[in-house]
């Protein structure tokens, strides 16, 4: 339950930054440098284009990121997994030489 708990936890705070990073990558693409109204309705239309793909390479990126940190994410937990199963049945295993310095085997 504790590690449902935890990667929910993740997911939320990778959803927030990548909401921010959204935010941040839309108000820079905004150009309000120019002056005149014919350079604004040029650089909209031709930057209307751009925009849209810049969007696109931006939300393909988040996926990607979301998707290696998944990844590593289930890797760790399967490594845990295996270490504490190791850590058991090392914990259950018969010791020989522990039984042959008590004495209680010849």
């Amino acid at each position: 339950m504790k590690e449902f708990r935890r990667g929910r936890r993740a997911l939320l705070l990778l959803l927030l930054i990548s909401s921010i990073y959204i935010q941040f990558v839309s108000v820079l693409a905004d150009d309000k440098s120019s002056s005149t109204i014919g350079k604004k309705v040029e650089s909209k239309a031709s930057s209307h284009g751009s925009t849209g793909t810049k969007a696109v390479v931006v939300l393909l990126v988040i996926v990607a990121v979301v998707l290696f940190l998944s990844f590593l994410y289930k890797r760790w937990q399967k490594k845990k997994r295996e270490e504490q199963y190791a850590r058991l049945l090392k914990l259950f295993e018969e010791d020989d030489e522990l039984e042959l310095e008590l004495g209680l085997r010849d």
